[in-house]
């Protein structure tokens, strides 16, 4: 891969750069090829898929439905030794 320099990179610009890979914790390098890819459209981080075929259900059940529900779960999730020797 080719490198390019930067000349007379504003000093306002090269604080936020490397605050930026500070509070990441990586490269200025790496901070400012994902700028550039973030601007130019080129990013490879996918679009996080947001799926809304469920949203009426949430919030729906009442404290008693969600009491009796986690009650159920609770029930299901012990270990029963005898099948464990």
């Amino acid at each position: 891969m080719k490198a390019i320099t930067l000349r007379n990179l504003p000093p306002s610009v090269e604080r936020t750069i490397r605050q930026r890979a500070k509070q990441k914790g990586v490269s200025v390098n790496k901070v400012v090829i994902g700028l550039l890819q973030e601007h130019l459209g080129e990013s490879e981080k996918r679009p996080v898929r947001r799926y809304h075929d469920l949203d009426e259900l949430a919030g729906s059940w009442s404290k008693q439905e969600a009491e009796a529900f986690d009650r159920t779960l609770a029930k299901q999730r012990t270990i029963d030794p005898e099948m464990w020797k």
